[in-house]
């Protein structure tokens, strides 16, 4: 058996390395009084540190509903250094928005002591093999746990949008 990755054994703060992965999809309902349903999803940001769990509801699979889940989950845990995430498009695309926003904040007209700030918390991304789920098994397990305590707690109901 070898010997676990560096940034699991290394001490930090929750949510400084972390993971990411999609449950779902689930019927919501955008009123109480609807009978239309949508599809939400629900984002496990896992610390690969502490193997603490966070919770996050996304609205659709494109790379801008990860987006704003992203800066959701960084406004209330603080920013990571790492993410670790399986290859899946609105992961990679997060991913090419991130960079393409760092080169913009390196350009000579947008040095501030802002865009400093923003630089000094750069996020890295890392990604599994393609493939290989079993990678990502941490947070694979995760997943599996929510969903099943969401299906025990919540049986035939559906959610509501809140």
């Amino acid at each position: 058996m070898s010997n676990l990755p560096t940034s699991r054994i290394t001490p930090a703060t929750a949510f400084e390395r972390g993971g990411v992965d999609f449950a779902g999809p689930f019927n919501v309902k955008s009123k109480l009084r609807c009978r239309t349903f949508t599809k939400s999803y629900l984002a496990l940001f896992i610390c690969l540190t502490t193997k603490a769990v966070h919770l996050e509801k996304v609205d659709g699979l494109s790379t801008e509903d990860f987006i704003t889940t992203l800066r959701c989950f960084i406004a209330r845990r603080g920013h990571p250094s790492i993410i670790s995430s399986e290859n899946g498009t609105n992961f990679t695309g997060t991913n090419n928005k991130l960079c393409e926003l760092y080169k913009l904040v390196q350009q000579p007209d947008h040095q501030n002591s802002v865009t400093l700030f923003c630089q000094s918390k750069e996020i890295q991304w890392k990604f599994i093999p393609p493939a290989s789920p079993h990678h990502g098994g941490l947070w694979e397990s995760n997943i599996k746990s929510a969903k099943g305590i969401l299906n025990k707690v919540t049986g035939d109901m559906y959610f509501t949008a809140e």
